[in-house]
């Protein structure tokens, strides 16, 4: 089969189409045909840093749909040949993956191959960002980073749905705001990563009070900003750490004037700490594709041996949506949607 793996970090062109052996599952695993992969910017910082990188060479990829190839010992619930989701330890840049059974879902009725790919790691998350981590109640406002990134088209959608009272969003460039706006945000500010002068524009905007809940994948200087733009009681979740900034850490003088709250949540760290809670979040999440509530569109489809130039898009942070590679069928180039 073949693969894409990283023998080196570096940049994309350190990532190398190789052919590997089908992987096995064992006890409690599946095995996958993979249709579509799904590119995160934690693929990026594991090919660039070694983030979560046990070792080289290394398979990146977190995130597949296909049709299940073979069961290990003990999995029950799961069929071969059944179309499925799955989240992964990486390996899924490849024509066959291998991943625990607990985060592997069958795709739900309606939905396709290819928007099943988009999925598993952006859907949960966005879900547990609104509505189990950062309870947002009606009526509330909301402001996120990255609005116009692939779980950022899903939060600007959920809470809108929520009923939040505004969603205001955090971009890098008009193009990116005008993309947010189409998917739930009432007002969305241009600014940078360098220069994260949001927080005024925010206060201006909620009239000097500030929001309810501030979602930031960024940290840093970003995430500071984030907390100052909190109303009193808000709430501030970090997801990530894009930027690359030292843990930031926060005390008592930061959150008892206004009684703040800062929280997190990582995705691949629920997976291993709490599959079974993720199954549950997941399971709750994929409803609101098949409600209609939430899409997160596919604007660039790769072949798999173009991994690189998926990675040299998504690195150039003037991507919106989801990013694919195919796994299955004839080697192309890019292909947009």
């Amino acid at each position: 089969m073949r693969a894409v793996e990283i023998q080196e970090y570096g940049g994309p062109e350190v990532l190398r189409v190789v052919e590997a052996e089908v992987p096995v599952p064992g006890p409690g695993q599946v095995s996958i045909d993979v249709a579509y992969t799904g590119v995160n910017f934690a693929d990026l910082k594991a090919r660039a840093d070694g983030y979560r990188v046990p070792a080289l060479p290394f398979v990146p990829g977190l995130e597949v749909s296909g049709r299940v190839r073979a069961l290990g010992a003990g999995v029950t619930g799961l069929a071969v040949g059944q179309e499925v989701a799955a989240l992964t330890q990486g390996g899924a840049y490849a024509d066959v993956v291998v991943a625990d059974a607990v985060t592997v879902f069958p795709l739900p009725p309606g939905v396709d191959l290819r928007t099943g790919a988009t999925l598993p790691t952006v859907l949960p998350t966005a879900y547990a960002l609104i509505h189990t981590v950062g309870r947002l109640q009606p009526g509330e406002t909301v402001l996120v980073q990255g609005a116009a990134g692939g779980v950022g088209t899903v939060l600007g959608q959920l809470a809108s749905a929520a009923g939040a009272g505004a969603v205001y969003g955090v971009v890098s460039s008009a193009a990116k705001a005008e993309y947010a706006r189409e998917h739930g945000y009432d007002e969305v500010f241009v600014t940078s990563s360098t220069t994260p002068s949001f927080a005024k524009e925010v206060r201006e905007a909620t009239d000097g009070r500030g929001v309810d809940l501030a979602l930031d994948p960024v940290g840093g200087e970003t995430l500071r900003a984030s907390l100052d733009s909190l109303a009193p009681f808000g709430r501030l979740v970090s997801f990530g750490n894009a930027s690359g900034a030292q843990p930031w850490q926060v005390g008592q003088p930061d959150l008892y004037p206004l009684a703040l709250s800062v929280s997190g949540f990582s995705i691949l760290t629920l997976a291993q700490t709490a599959p079974t809670e993720l199954r549950a979040l997941t399971e709750r999440a994929f409803r609101t594709v098949v409600d209609g509530v939430v899409s997160l569109p596919v604007t660039a489809e790769f072949a798999l041996p173009d991994a690189a130039e998926a990675h040299r898009l998504m690195g150039t942070r003037t991507s919106t949506g989801k990013l694919l590679l195919r796994a299955q069928g004839t080697d192309g180039d890019a292909d947009l949607a």
